[in-house]
């Protein structure tokens, strides 16, 4: 394609010296194009290599395609014949099949529309947004529901979801492993069961929620189990804040951070003995018993300019006090223990495009969850300073080589080892370089008197959360030429601008 395009475009040089009018050219470059685009859409169809009639039935695919219609497990949809997903071309000798959708996922949804994951509440899991053929044979298998592979295996090689999903494999030498993984994934995942996103329930598609997934097999009433939580009333505990389901660096499949007094099993740092089946805390309140040793969070609380209302609880509103998935132990995770109160946010995260540390980290990447002192609780004093600190070209996030992690302003924020892999670093030199060279990403200033002639920031062009968009851009706009004029009106003179609709 790429060849026949050079071709088109070394033609009409030629004759547009020859003295041939450009929308000529142009007209036969959009010709030459549909073509070119014809070609390819025929060549999604397979030819067959015997040729057949036009209106031949689906009994006669049968004569050579008997394999389809037997096995373990066959797709309902082969009663009712090849050609209710396959269609049949015939043009002179040449027969040609193709699907009847444009793609597997849409052939799929015509039957399977309960799975249609536009049409369904709360997270789906992602091959079944995309193409269902990544787990499901189309005809038939020797698996259940015409999966490719058994979901009990324990390597790739006979585990269909280790194909994606790489848990319990690699587990290091002084690490553990649940030994559930060994009955198969769907021991305890219904791979579509979806419903409210925010529940552990549904957002890993689990057959039952935690506690009671659990103590179908760990009964909390063991003697051994009821030694090792030192006597503390468990049934009714999230099991999840503590220990990872799949398999953990370190015994007893723990979390990878861990509270101190929880790690060094100190229990009655926090405990005093269970009364009546019901937790006693050494402290008349939670609040008062974290600030025993927190109390500079406690004092940042009472005395920032800017205050959180969401900080004025107790601790465990936000945090486990036991362990978690991520430093501070946030529960039940950085993004949703957020947006319980944020529900604008939470409208946000439906949109398309997401900022990464809003959405995949937590909001905290960028505020001050305890009260600060700037605008929207921000971690700088600037939009600008904020976005820089990850994007621009002197960002250094310090190496946190023992945790895995690295760690932003000043270490406050730390983030997976691999994170700044997916950032992008802007060339900015002097206040310029996006997104063109000469751009400037900050207030243009008189040189000679000081005078602000252009406000500008990151904010301008972007939003710090969302788009239905790629790149961000304000009010959803895509990143075309048409945003650009939204400021710069004059084409023949670009340092010609409109700031503020003016």
């Amino acid at each position: 394609m790429r060849a026949m395009g050079c071709a088109c475009v070394l033609r009409g040089l030629a004759q547009t010296r020859s003295g041939r009018s450009a929308s000529a050219i142009a007209q036969q470059g959009v010709i030459s194009l549909l073509l070119v685009l014809v070609a390819a859409s025929s060549s999604q169809a397979k030819t067959h290599p015997v040729p057949l009639e036009p209106g031949t039935d689906a009994a006669k695919c049968i004569t050579c395609h008997e394999d389809k219609t037997k096995g373990k497990a066959v797709h309902s949809a082969i009663a009712t014949g090849c050609l209710s997903c396959h269609e049949l071309r015939v043009s002179k000798d040449v027969t040609r099949i193709k699907p009847t959708a444009v793609t597997p996922v849409k052939l799929c949804l015509g039957c399977h529309a309960d799975k249609d994951a536009s049409q369904v509440k709360g997270h789906v899991h992602g091959p079944a947004v995309r193409d269902c053929l990544k787990c499901h044979d189309p005809h038939t298998s020797a698996f259940k529901n015409q999966l490719l592979k058994a979901t009990d295996g324990a390597t790739k090689d006979t585990n269909l979801c280790l194909q994606c999903h790489t848990q319990g494999l690699n587990v290091p030498a002084a690490g553990s492993r649940h030994a559930a993984l060994d009955g198969g994934c769907e021991t305890c995942h219904v791979t579509h069961k979806t419903g409210a996103s925010a529940d552990a329930e549904f957002r890993y598609h689990l057959t039952k929620a935690s506690p009671a997934l659990c103590t179908e097999c760990h009964d909390p009433k063991d003697a051994q189990i009821a030694k090792a939580h030192q006597g503390q009333p468990i049934e009714k505990a999230d099991c999840l804040t503590c220990h990872d389901p799949h398999q953990s660096a370190t015994p007893k499949l723990m979390r990878a951070f861990l509270h101190s007094p929880f790690e060094s099993k100190s229990c009655d740092t926090c405990h005093q003995p269970a009364k009546d089946g019901k937790v006693v805390l050494t402290a008349p309140s939670v609040k008062e018993l974290c600030v025993t040793c927190h109390d500079e969070q406690a004092k940042k609380i009472a005395s920032a300019k800017v205050q959180h209302p969401g900080a004025q609880g107790d601790c465990t509103d936000c945090h486990s006090p036991h362990a978690g998935k991520t430093p501070g132990f946030i529960r039940p995770d950085p993004v949703t223990a957020c947006l319980g109160c944020h529900s604008d946010q939470a409208e946000l995260q439906k949109k398309g495009h997401v900022h990464q540390p809003a959405y995949e980290q937590g909001c905290a990447t960028c505020h001050e969850p305890h009260g600060g002192e700037n605008p929207k609780l921000l971690r700088a004093k600037s939009e600008n300073q904020l976005c820089l600190e990850c994007h621009g070209p002197d960002a250094a996030p310090a190496k946190l080589e023992k945790e895995h992690l690295v760690a932003i302003f000043d270490g406050k924020v730390k983030l997976p080892e691999n994170y700044f892999l997916k950032v992008t670093v802007l060339p900015l030199k002097y206040g310029l370089g996006h997104p063109t060279t000469r751009h400037p990403v900050q207030d243009v200033v008189d040189p000679a008197t000081s005078k602000v002639l252009t406000a500008i920031s990151c904010a301008s062009c972007h939003q710090p959360h969302a788009s239905a968009k790629p790149g961000l851009l304000v009010k959803d706009q895509a990143n075309n030429m048409d945003f650009c004029k939204t400021c710069h009106t004059n084409g023949l003179n670009l340092k010609s601008t409109r700031v503020g609709g003016n």
